[in-house]
């Protein structure tokens, strides 16, 4: 069997540093935002070229938090992807604003600035633009876009630790970015874990105070907060997965290369890589017509695959509120024809290549 994501296999090549650092924290008994979380949100802050990096519980309350401290509420309008996973769009209404959905590129599988700047309204407060899949967003047009209109930019880069636009990570564009630790992440932690990033001084402090109960100082409390803290023992696998993400990317970028390479001139589209922004693929999602054919032909012979995303946000029952009539052409053909095959930083090249002889011959 082929798994999407092989973790037992990651675990292996780094279990003696993890086991030596938990038990360094059982030893210590600091298990609330210790020395490891302190060490990896300022390692954290270092590759990502950000001045706060502030771990809290999930890649969820992450852009949660973000949306708080960015000053965004009831009323608002937040302009987003309608092809993500829904935590996005829940952050959006948590803080009582509505999500509007736009559609995407039909290469790249992101929203765009002409996407976004036909939907700006009066009522639009912020732009949150997801790195899907590990594909960086063509940022510049849009935080032009956001400065004329003086929307604020939060960056949903749950699956995109690593990518960068032109030398620029990722997390580092907009007034504030949410990460994802899921344990599939390319930076993925043991349980739930996740990171604000900003180089507001403002912000960062908003954010610290909020995961903490609203405290600055203990039994203090200046704001109604959260209990949404990184912890200790994920920090300590973070750190160690840390150290070694430019070269588990690599490894990911590699695999998906050999992909679409031999996956060439089959009725199906692969990846797109504009030559800009480095993706680091979280996900290999390819495009077909055939996808239902593909995925059985897959499955009898024991390889994962995944449709990520099978109906996109517009067209979900929880928002279909505020989305009646919306139609978003791209976004619908994509959802009906995406499957993702597995990737991780162990996928042999011989596993890429029995996977794509797998589909090659389904479609022959």
């Amino acid at each position: 069997m082929i798994p999407m994501v092989n973790l037992k296999a990651e675990y292996n090549e780094i279990k003696a540093e993890i086991k030596a650092g938990i038990n360094g924290v059982l030893d210590s008994c600091a298990f609330i935002l210790g020395p490891n979380v302190q060490a990896f949100e300022q390692e954290a802050a270092d590759f990502l070229g950000v001045k706060h990096a502030i771990g809290v519980a999930s890649g969820t309350d992450a852009l949660h938090l973000a949306l708080i401290a960015a000053g965004i509420g009831e009323g608002d309008e937040v302009i987003t992807s309608a092809f993500t996973f829904i935590a996005t769009a829940e952050a959006i209404r948590y803080v009582g604003a509505t999500p509007v959905f736009v559609d995407i590129d039909a290469k790249t599988l992101n929203i765009t600035a002409a996407t976004i700047a036909a939907a700006i309204t009066t009522k639009t407060r912020a732009i949150m633009p997801v790195h899907l899949f590990g594909q960086p967003v063509a940022m510049s047009a849009i935080k032009d876009l956001c400065e004329r209109h003086s929307l604020k930019l939060i960056e949903d880069c749950a699956q995109s630790f690593g990518a960068s636009i032109d030398g620029q990570q990722t997390g580092s564009f907009g007034d504030a970015a949410g990460f994802s630790f899921f344990p599939s992440k390319n930076l993925g932690a043991y349980g739930d874990g996740g990171l604000v990033t900003t180089s507001s001084d403002e912000v960062a402090s908003m954010i610290k105070k909020l995961r903490n109960h609203g405290s600055d100082v203990r039994y203090y409390h200046d704001v109604i907060g959260y209990n949404s803290r990184l912890d200790e023992m994920q920090a300590v696998i973070l750190r160690a997965k840390l150290k070694r993400i430019e070269n588990s990317n690599q490894r990911r970028s590699a695999a998906a290369h050999l992909y679409s390479e031999l996956l060439q001139g089959l009725p199906l589209e692969t990846p797109f890589e504009d030559g800009i922004g480095v993706h680091v693929y979280h996900q290999y999602t390819m495009l077909s017509d055939h996808r239902e054919k593909i995925l059985a032909a897959l499955q009898a012979q024991q390889i994962a695959c995944a449709v990520y995303y099978p109906v996109p946000l517009h067209q979900q029952a929880v928002f279909l509120d505020s989305c009646e009539g919306l139609s978003l052409p791209v976004t619908e053909s994509v959802a009906a024809r995406c499957l993702s095959l597995p990737i991780c930083p162990s996928l042999s090249d011989s596993q890429v290549r029995e996977i794509a002889a797998v589909i090659s011959a389904t479609l022959s």
